[in-house]
């Protein structure tokens, strides 16, 4: 429980700085599996799909509401530095259906916020794996972190490297778009 026990839920309300909405898609063409069955996959690979540098550790039972994922990561120094700070923290999740997941982080992790990972089909009824983020840095010192010292470009990283982890589980090639979007600049 290093870095989580006694902590409160920290939403995207809360926090220092511009809040973003982060959104990482990538259409599965071609695979020939249901948005819920390519979803059930992605939740017991989770912890698979990771950078190298970044191990979760979700619970033996699956990803439920209210279980912590914990966190174990490294981070670089500054922007094109190897990933050598340690993290270790872990994510509360919020909300799980056949479709899609939700987890929150606590106070004193880097950012405030939430992220929404899930599968839908889209107009054509090709399956879309999205991750989507909507998260603001917890203060200060992770602001200047976020915005000179090339945070956000890492964890914008991780997601794209799951996306694309993801899809080579399934055997497709795609690739990863990414939208961002400064919600409250304040």
């Amino acid at each position: 429980n290093i870095n989580v026990a006694g902590r409160k839920r920290s939403g995207a309300l809360h926090g220092f700085g511009r809040l973003w909405q982060k959104t990482y898609r990538l259409r599965l063409e071609g695979i020939g599996k249901a948005s819920p069955e390519i979803m059930q996959i992605w939740k017991e690979k989770f912890a698979d799909f990771q950078p190298a540098e970044n191990h979760f550790y979700p619970p033996m039972t699956g990803i439920k509401p209210n279980d912590v994922l914990f966190i174990s990561a490294k981070v670089p120094a500054f922007p094109g530095s190897p990933s050598i700070l340690p993290v270790s923290s872990g994510v509360t999740v919020l909300y799980v259906d056949a479709n899609q997941f939700t987890v929150m982080t606590p106070e004193g992790f880097p950012v405030s916020g939430w992220n929404t990972f899930s599968v839908m089909d889209d107009e054509d009824g090709t399956p879309v794996a999205q991750v989507q983020s909507l998260e603001r840095s917890s203060d200060p010192i992770y602001e200047m972190f976020d915005r000179y010292f090339g945070s956000a470009a890492q964890q914008e990283k991780i997601w794209k490297t799951v996306l694309g982890n993801l899809a080579t589980y399934l055997g497709v090639n795609g690739q990863v778009t990414f939208e961002k979007v400064c919600v409250d600049p304040k």
